[in-house]
């Protein structure tokens, strides 16, 4: 009986004791690919998404020296604010594109009028 109940508490023993946290593999390749596409859309050419861009290399630098450290925890919540930062990235990135291509159609459209 007593070593059942030993069993029983287990988990809140390992629990309490802080448990390992995974290495966030996947939360990095995400924020690199991320990044990545960021990058390929030329989101360095938009002030605002170069910013956001610079943000989540900084942030992923910092979570793989933190994984070096076996401080995963501290990496996932980097990984997951580098992430966010380079979907702003992509979006912002993305943005800026389509408002240049309009203003491009418009300024063809104008030409167009303009030679009638």
């Amino acid at each position: 009986m007593k070593r059942s109940r030993s069993l029983l508490f287990m988990p809140f023993v390992l629990a309490a004791c802080g448990g390992s946290f995974p290495v966030p593999t996947e939360r990095l390749s995400s924020a690199e690919g991320a990044s990545r596409t960021a990058h390929e859309l030329n989101a360095e050419g938009d002030p605002q998404a170069a910013l956001h861009l610079k943000l989540a290399n900084e942030q992923i630098e910092k979570a793989k020296a933190a994984m070096k450290n076996d401080d995963n925890k501290a990496a996932d919540l980097l990984l997951q604010r580098a992430s966010a930062d380079a979907e702003l990235s992509v979006q912002l990135a993305k943005g800026a594109k389509a408002k240049a291509d309009a203003q491009s159609a418009q300024d063809r459209a104008a030409a167009l009028r303009g030679g009638k």
